[in-house]
């Protein structure tokens, strides 16, 4: 369905309609909200999802930072009658999700972050250390400025090397819909990209220390576009500490084999 907003934007929601637990899934960059199959298989879980403002067939919002997903997720819940929710992020998703922990206490039951990103001013973090060039060459752009950023996507290929042999697997079979998203991420340019990478390098709006609610971060430790390193430094300033799962042999993607187990967790999570 389209959410039309008070401010005049439209938010494009997507939504199983299952029976159960709310839980928002906040997609990856680039990426639309669609309920991928893999994420369909667990029940007791009402999967929900949207497309983050300039991707799929939400308005751009420019100069939105991580914390203004909590609104529009709020806003979300309310259209749909949710008092409650849980939420699940992938890869850039993942620090909107951490935001919604943070800003809507009283109604996030648990949140869970898979691949994040840690904020680019994480103290003792050395943020780039690890990332394969053509990840760090497009967020140190970022961090350079919209024009810059914008300069280079319009002249950068996607380079293969920035996934691992198992994430190169897992695209070719059960995650194959996450690459097909992609290219319906970004109808009208890299709009929705390009804000979502300066978001991701400015100040966040909020701090993970304030995420007071259970959460959990998933990481897989051969991710080459987030390293684990990320994961580990966000699950320790959660307070109180997140629930850490690294797995060995994951990349960026092949980490969300694990995005069911998450899905569980979030389900068994005590409601407060």
């Amino acid at each position: 369905m389209d959410l039309h907003l008070p401010d005049g934007r439209t938010l494009r929601v997507h939504d199983s309609g299952s029976a159960g637990l709310p839980v928002f899934w906040l997609h990856g960059s680039p990426q639309t909200g669609d309920l991928l199959a893999p994420l369909l298989t667990v029940r007791g879980i009402r999967l929900l999802g949207y497309d983050r403002p300039g991707y799929g067939g939400s308005t751009r919002l420019p100069g939105r930072t991580v914390a203004s997903a909590a609104a529009d997720v709020a806003a979300i819940a309310d259209a749909l009658g949710l008092d409650r929710f849980a939420l699940v992020g992938h890869s850039g998703g993942g620090p909107h999700a951490l935001a919604c922990g943070a800003s809507l206490p009283d109604r996030v039951i648990a949140v869970a972050a898979l691949s994040s990103p840690a904020p680019l001013t994480a103290d003792g973090l050395d943020w780039f250390a690890g990332m394969a060039p053509a990840s760090e060459a497009e967020l140190r752009a970022a961090a350079a400025g919209r024009a810059v950023l914008e300069e280079h996507l319009a002249s950068a290929d996607f380079d293969p090397a920035v996934f691992t042999e198992a994430d190169h697997a897992a695209l070719a079979g059960s995650w194959a819909p996450l690459g097909e998203n992609a290219g319906a991420a970004l109808p009208a340019g890299f709009g929705g990209l390009v804000d979502d990478d300066l978001a991701l390098v400015a100040p966040w709006g909020f701090d993970p220390a304030e995420v007071t609610v259970p959460a959990l971060v998933v990481h897989g430790v051969r991710d080459r576009m987030v390293p684990s390193e990320h994961g580990e430094w966000l699950a320790t300033r959660c307070r109180p500490s997140a629930e850490l799962w690294l797995s060995p042999s994951d990349g960026h993607v092949s980490v969300l084999d694990r995005a069911v187990e998450a899905l569980v967790w979030l389900a068994s999570a005590p409601r407060g």
